[in-house]
Parts: C-alpha cells; structure tokens; sequence
C-alpha cells in the first residue's frame, strides 16, 4: 500500500504577463511526492521549474489549482520545520554568521520546546562538517565563495528536519568534491523521511533519484 502523499499539487496554472502577451508556464500540473522520496525535476531553461518550486513552498500562488502538504492546501508559506527551501538566490542573512544562519530555524521553531543551545551547536556542527565548511562557522556570507554560500544555505534548509524539502539546482555552484556531499545529505534526507523535490538540469543529482519527472509545456511526464 503507497503512503500517503507529503506533498501534492492539483492542476497548478500559472501566468506571467509578458509585453509580448502573457505566458501560461504551467498548466494543469499534477504531482505526488511521498514520505522517504526523492524526486528530481528535470526541463529546460525556462520552463518553469523554479516557478513550480514557489508555488510548492508557498512563495507564490498559483492563478488556478491548489498545494497540498499532509493533505491539506497551504495558504502562504508554511513553517521551515515543514516545508524548508534552498532556493537559487539563497537569502542568506549577510548579518547572521554562517552558524547563525544554519541555526535560525531552529531558534524560531515554536511547535516544540526550544532546542538547548548546546543541541543547536552540535547540530549546526554535524551540518557544516557535512558539507565540507566546518571551519567556515564564524565567517559571514559574503566572505564565503557562493558555492560555499550555497552548501550554508543548504545546511539550513535541512536543520531543522523539515518534512519536505525543495531544492533548486543545489549543484549548479559548487565543485567537484563538494557535490558527493550534497547528494548523500540530499539522499539521507529522504532516507530520514522527507519527501525530497530537487530541480536540476545536473545528471549526477537525477541518478540518485527515486524518480525523475520533466517539466514541459507546463506538464509533468
């Protein structure tokens, strides 16, 4: 028997007005993602696959269709420990340390008791060594290459163990020996439970898929 959907979206429609016309990006899309999966999302440029991404987190809504987490439709972005992000801009905070930023979901859960100082640390800790940026902790964002930047904005996404998680190209900045650690913390996380949704255009991310769905003219196949 297939668990239950994490997250499901029911005949997404999206637009965006163009001085040329408006373009429909997405049309009628469906998509299930269950507990324990990871699932990559593959199209070209342009075809909507950061689009989808805001509208599965909430950053966006959809003209038409609806976002379900847990079976019920989200309205506007849901908590981190829920539904957490890397998005391709990253949205570090430049005045947070890369510690600080990798702990700031944590510190604003408020479903559960607050995590001690010292669990947030060996957290935080476990994340960055991870990652490869141990020693990065007490820097800042712009004092870090964006590769690195994109790893921190990584470690923070998943630090507080979000039920789901939505990745955009969470390779496209990094090395060559950075990117096995991103894809066995992208692959534990969904081995942890997360329904894992990745957007990427990189074949190395796609092989470590449990499915691997393609955006075009606003569908999923």
């Amino acid at each position: 028997m297939m668990a239950e959907p994490a997250l499901e979206a029911v005949g997404l429609r999206r637009r965006f007005a163009h001085p040329s016309g408006d373009v429909e990006v997405l049309r009628g899309l469906e998509l299930q993602v269950a507990p324990g999966e990871l699932v990559t999302v593959s199209g070209r440029s342009g075809s909507g696959k950061s689009a989808l991404l805001a509208l599965l987190c909430g950053f966006d809504s959809p003209d038409s269709g609806s976002v379900l987490l847990d079976g019920v439709p989200i309205a506007g972005a849901p908590p981190w420990h829920t539904c957490a992000v890397l998005p391709q801009a990253l949205g570090l905070a430049n005045e947070l340390t890369i510690a600080e930023n990798v702990a700031l979901p944590l510190r604003l859960r408020s479903d559960i008791p607050k995590p001690r100082a010292k669990d947030i640390h060996a957290r935080v800790s476990e994340l960055l060594e991870e990652l490869g940026i141990g020693e990065l902790g007490d820097r800042y964002p712009l004092e870090v290459s964006f590769g690195q930047q994109q790893r921190v904005a990584l470690a923070r996404a998943v630090s507080g163990r979000p039920r789901v998680l939505l990745t955009d190209e969470p390779t496209a900045h990094l090395d060559a020996g950075s990117t096995p650690r991103v894809l066995r913390l992208l692959r534990r996380c969904a081995q942890e439970g997360a329904a894992v949704i990745v957007a990427t255009h990189d074949d190395e991310v796609h092989r470590i898929a449990d499915r691997r769905v393609r955006l075009l003219d606003g569908v999923l196949s």
